[in-house]
């Protein structure tokens, strides 16, 4: 019951704050304008993310007194620190060197100091317990990998917070099924928040949740990702809900945007581009090329996300070295199957398009009339000047 209340209350103050925070950066012509990259066709303001952060916020402060919120307290800085560093990003765009730093910062605050890491490869490839060294590089990279991972599908109205929506919803209930309080109170007031931001977020979007928003979503998440992994990890076997595909799982929960990462990166570099270098090959981009409104997108990518979740939690007595390989084919097949169908359409629409030289010149009798037409005005008495 604390947990509705929690994710309610958030969602009552994201509900009531979003709107004020529309005009006022309305007003600021703090914003996306269209062109470039961008799909959108006029003017939405940015930076929404403080909508829901300052909701989750506030939920927090109400009701996460009542759970061993200590155990969390640098995940919470952690949180606030990669708030205000895409805050940062969003006002005056950050250098990279600059906005990588700020990340490591916080990545060091959630796996050093909260001790939220992947300690163990639990038999996977061989591998068992990790070297602390290694421990701490190799969590810091996934952390790094998921935050960056959700950031790079904010591009379209609703995608991101859609599948937001569908990871705080199964961590929060995992987490209170397992009795880990502090962690579902967290995921439950993030869930309340974005289900508020994305009633203004919906296609026809009033407003986008910039870096403030996709940077605090992902490394929340990530965070949030690797402490599921590592305590569904330490469960007893005979344990409800505990999944032996321990990082299958976790992979399952942020499918959809690790696999559009995977597969930009590898398009870019295999052009001769920086793996950062901006384009329009993301997924939702192809699926808007193929003629899909942004809503429908957002339903199609979230339904998948779902079926991976739903997938391994069938799966879920299967080692990893089963489960990784089966949702690793799967997604590249699917990838796969879309640039197939894209490729297809858009050749289609491409062929019943006129050809340049199947334009028909001017007749000469048409040329002469125009040039009889130019005479006349040029030979009349109006005033030109």
């Amino acid at each position: 019951m604390y947990f509705f209340l929690a994710s309610l209350t958030a969602f009552s103050v994201g509900f009531l704050v979003t709107p004020i925070l529309i005009k006022v950066l309305n007003k600021a012509e703090i914003g996306d304008v269209p062109g470039g990259r961008k799909i959108h066709s006029g003017f939405v303001p940015s930076m929404g993310g403080i909508g829901f952060f300052a909701a989750a916020a506030i939920s927090m402060s109400i009701w996460g007194w009542q759970f061993p919120l200590p155990d969390i307290r640098y995940l919470l800085g952690a949180i606030a620190l990669m708030f205000f560093v895409g805050l940062r990003d969003d006002m005056v765009e950050l250098k990279a060197t600059h906005k990588l730093l700020g990340q490591l910062i916080a990545v060091i605050l959630v796996v050093v100091a909260s001790d939220i890491r992947i300690k163990d490869l639990h038999g996977f490839l061989g591998i068992n317990e990790l070297p602390i060294i290694i421990s701490y590089g190799f969590s810091a990279f996934v952390l790094l990998a998921l935050t960056n991972a959700f950031n790079l599908i904010d591009g379209l109205d609703g995608l991101a917070g859609t599948i937001a929506i569908i990871a705080f919803t199964f961590l929060g209930i995992w987490f209170t099924l397992q009795g880990l309080e502090s962690l579902a109170v967290l995921s439950f007031t993030f869930l309340g928040g974005i289900l508020a931001f994305l009633v203004f977020n919906w296609h026809p979007a009033k407003i986008f949740m910039g870096d403030t928003g996709s940077l605090t979503l992902g490394f929340t998440l990530g965070a949030l990702i690797i402490a599921f992994m590592e305590y569904n990890a330490a469960l007893p076997i005979d344990s409800y809900l505990r999944f032996e595909p321990i990082f299958s799982s976790g992979v399952a929960i942020m499918m959809f945007p690790l696999y559009d990462m995977a597969r930009v990166f590898l398009r870019r570099i295999r052009r001769g581009q920086g793996p950062m270098t901006p384009d329009k090959s993301h997924v939702h981009h192809f699926l808007m090329r193929m003629g899909l409104k942004h809503n429908q997108v957002a339903l199609l990518l979230g339904g998948i996300q779902l079926g991976f979740i739903c997938l391994v939690l069938g799966m879920k007595d299967n080692s990893d070295h089963i489960v990784l390989p089966v949702i690793s084919v799967l997604a590249i097949s699917l990838g796969f199957y879309l640039d197939t169908v894209t490729v297809k359409n858009v050749k289609k629409k491409v062929s019943k398009l006129p050809r340049v030289l199947e334009i028909k010149p001017s007749k000469a009798s048409e040329k002469s009339k125009i040039d009889m037409d130019l005479k006349k005005i040029t030979d009349s008495k109006i005033n030109m000047n």
